[in-house]
């Protein structure tokens, strides 16, 4: 196994192993010209530690773009933990791990992820101090996925406007992949906005609490079954990599607009998508309002607050559209000049954040 971490733009990696509660993670710091690195902690069996490392080295990449698109003044980073979050979770762990974050001396801060809760947070801050995304009780914003949810509604209006002249989603046709934390939180925006909304998810009991919570909503057996539906917009919520090629070529939306990181599987497909007539949302430009929410919490947390920064997600993704036309560029490249510009502009003089 060869890992090209030297060959790799980030400004550090750790690989954090504690025998004795049997914690295996990786932080990675992809940058912090805009300040300390900000991104969640994912809990996830990987396949191998090779498996692992593409992912946090790919979603702490996005999260300094999520960031900088987002007009915070934050850097990148991202932390996965190896193992089955429904048996490998232990105080003992999450303890140890903290640990290792508080090390890193407030480079980079931690909150919640696929995997991992407001009180799995509470548990790492009995550690360390630098950690996002606690419980209301113990001060924090909570569950970040409520505002992740609706950012990515607000991003798809955006993209409703700009494929069919109105914000509305009503009437529209949405297929969810993935109704976990985030995908439940955003087929209640649909639902409540008008669309007739399609759901599937790889656990059986999220799919039972959707259909129980929204009646309306429709079920599909599978992400590859989703493919089969006539759809409007097509809104991948589960984990990365989502568009491919064969995914793209089945498409029957005009729009993707959905939650999850890194949706693009590999470079090009963006192009594919323009090709055949499919706007993309970005996933770091709509996506960004759990970041909001957490980063909030440096201010002393308010909800109204981080919801109203969260509702300008429909501003900036409508920017992104209008320079991807401007400049004759898929979304996604307009997405990453706009935010690039950003860190080159008001990146801090020093290359690297230290904490004071």
């Amino acid at each position: 196994m060869t890992i090209d971490i030297l060959d790799s733009e980030h400004e550090q990696v750790l690989f954090c192993h504690d025998e004795a509660s049997g914690l295996r993670a990786i932080i990675a710091i992809h940058s912090t010209a805009l300040g300390p690195a900000l991104g969640g902690t994912r809990f996830h069996p990987y396949v191998d530690t090779a498996a692992a490392v593409d992912d946090v080295l790919n979603l702490s990449r996005g999260m300094t773009y999520k960031a900088a698109l987002a007009g915070l003044d934050l850097g990148g980073g991202k932390a996965v933990i190896l193992g089955d979050p429904h048996t490998g979770k232990s105080e003992a762990l999450l303890r140890a791990y903290g640990r290792f974050v508080e090390s890193l001396g407030g480079r980079y801060v931690t909150a919640c992820d696929v995997g991992t809760t407001s009180f799995d947070m509470d548990v790492i801050a009995r550690e360390c101090s630098h950690v996002t995304g606690r419980t209301v009780a113990h001060g924090g914003a909570g569950d970040s996925s409520v505002l992740t949810a609706y950012g990515v509604f607000q991003g798809m209006r955006a993209a409703a406007e700009a494929t069919w002249g109105t914000t509305s989603l009503q009437g529209r046709r949405v297929g969810v992949v993935g109704v976990g934390k985030v995908g439940r939180h955003l087929v209640g925006h649909l639902v409540s906005d008008g669309a007739d909304v399609v759901v599937t998810d790889v656990w059986q009991p999220a799919l039972e609490r959707v259909r129980d919570e929204f009646p309306s909503v429709a079920v599909v057996a599978s992400a590859a079954a989703m493919l089969d539906e006539s759809l409007d917009v097509y809104a991948p919520c589960a984990l990365g990599g989502a568009l491919d090629d064969e995914v793209v070529d089945r498409l029957t939306a005009e729009v993707v607009c959905g939650a999850a990181n890194n949706q693009l599987a590999h470079p090009g497909i963006e192009k594919a998508l323009e090709g055949r007539g499919i706007l993309y949302a970005p996933d770091y430009c709509v996506n960004a309002g759990g970041l909001i929410q957490v980063a909030d919490e440096f201010e002393g947390f308010s909800f109204e607050r981080a919801q109203q920064q969260a509702s300008g997600i429909f501003d900036t993704t409508r920017a992104v559209f209008e320079a991807a036309r401007s400049d004759s560029v898929p979304p996604a490249v307009a997405a990453d000049r706009l935010a690039e510009r950003r860190i080159r502009e008001i990146g801090r003089l020093r290359s690297v954040w230290l904490p004071h």
